[in-house]
């Protein structure tokens, strides 16, 4: 098969959807790599690097989605290439369809198959593709929320570790998945008195066996959410329905409860986000201000530390990469029920619930979809 892997043009994306290391294998098993001009740069993977390990560089995206049958990105196809997406065609990549009607009906009306990270599981039912870049999202929100918490970034000018004498900042993290475990373990890091906040009671047991003592694992609910934001000096979102819009969780009306410059970091915000007031930022300009409160909404997180993020994402998607390659996807997903389930819209169809749930679309199971196809 003919494996495209595109440069990233969503703002400051600065990761690719593969390495020269997993060009190599891609190639070891039979084939074809198209890999656009540049595309490695921001990761420090240059084109010679990529040429080495097998693949053909090109100069154009058109001529990766002309060319290619998986067509591989780290963010969801942007406008100006949806006319280039044909009927068909597997687009591999992180796609967050409840949090954009726009980007669904475009993948509907090119009839391709849009295979989504996010939604891929594996045999213990996690999801493996997530889970890298929710490492290094949940990492990242509580270094973020340090930096903009001092007065200069336009917070209020707090040290989440405090000093001798002085207390430490409370930071209350919302959601205790992979995202929100690694932002508590970061911040209860730094020395901030933490509250995590899950709604699963064994969950919540887990998390009091292993959080550090600075980490106090609590119940959510409406009531609890809405106390805690008054104390708060930093909220970190971190709420996460697989494939479906996020919950808003804190309200306008919880922000004039809170602290003059206290920081609001939303990782959801790729579903929608979980704070009512929150909006899609970018690294050029990351924050904004509602009510007095800083909020920080990058929808690409991880694009900032490609370095990092890049190899862990090619570590994950790499051995899906390689199965999609090897037949025709109709084989691949009647085998491999993970695969199956990253299956959000497909020749024209939209194929995951809550895709079909958040924009009031017919849903038709990929069972279903497979059935009629010849």
């Amino acid at each position: 098969m003919i494996v495209g892997v595109l440069k990233e043009i969503k703002t400051e994306e600065n990761r690719v959807s593969m390495t020269p290391a997993g060009v190599e294998v891609m190639t070891g098993h039979g084939h074809q790599v198209l890999v656009e001009s540049l595309a490695g740069v921001g990761s420090g993977f240059g084109d010679d690097a990529y040429r080495d390990a097998g693949a053909a560089v090109v100069t154009t995206p058109q001529e990766v989605y002309r060319r290619a049958q998986l067509v591989m990105h780290v963010k969801e196809p942007q406008p100006s290439e949806y006319g280039l997406i044909r009927e068909g065609q597997l687009i591999f990549t992180y796609f967050h369809f409840a949090a954009s009607r726009e980007l669904t009906a475009a993948m509907m009306s090119s009839r391709a198959v849009a295979i989504a990270y996010e939604t891929i599981t594996d045999a213990s039912n996690s999801l493996p593709l997530l889970t890298p870049m929710s490492e290094v999202a949940g990492r990242m929100a509580a270094q973020e929320a340090a930096k903009y918490s001092e007065r200069a970034q336009g917070g209020r000018g707090i040290l989440l570790g405090g000093v001798p004498g002085v207390p430490p900042a409370t930071v209350v993290v919302l959601g205790g998945g992979v995202v929100g475990t690694h932002a508590a373990q970061m911040a209860c890091g730094l020395g901030a008195k933490v509250y995590l906040v899950e709604a699963d009671l064994n969950r919540l047991r887990h998390l009091s066996e292993v959080m550090p003592k600075n980490c106090f694992p609590l119940m959510s609910s409406p009531a609890t959410i809405r106390e805690l934001v008054k104390v708060a000096d930093v909220v970190i979102g971190a709420v996460l329905v697989r494939g479906a819009k996020a919950p808003r969780l804190v309200t306008r009306e919880m922000l004039k409860t809170m602290k003059k410059g206290a920081v609001l970091v939303d990782v959801a915000i790729d579903q929608g986000g979980c704070f009512e007031t929150s909006r899609p930022t970018t690294h050029k300009a990351p924050t904004f201000e509602e009510e007095g409160i800083l909020h920080y909404c990058v929808t690409n997180m991880p694009g900032a530390v490609p370095l990092t993020s890049t190899v862990a994402l090619t570590n994950a998607t790499l051995p899906y990469a390689v199965e999609l390659a090897g037949e025709d996807w109709r084989e691949v997903v009647r085998k491999d029920p993970g695969i199956r389930a990253g299956i959000n819209v497909a020749l024209g169809r939209v194929t995951y619930r809550g895709v079909a749930d958040a924009f009031g679309l017919e849903y038709t199971p990929v069972d279903n979809l497979l059935i009629s196809i010849p």
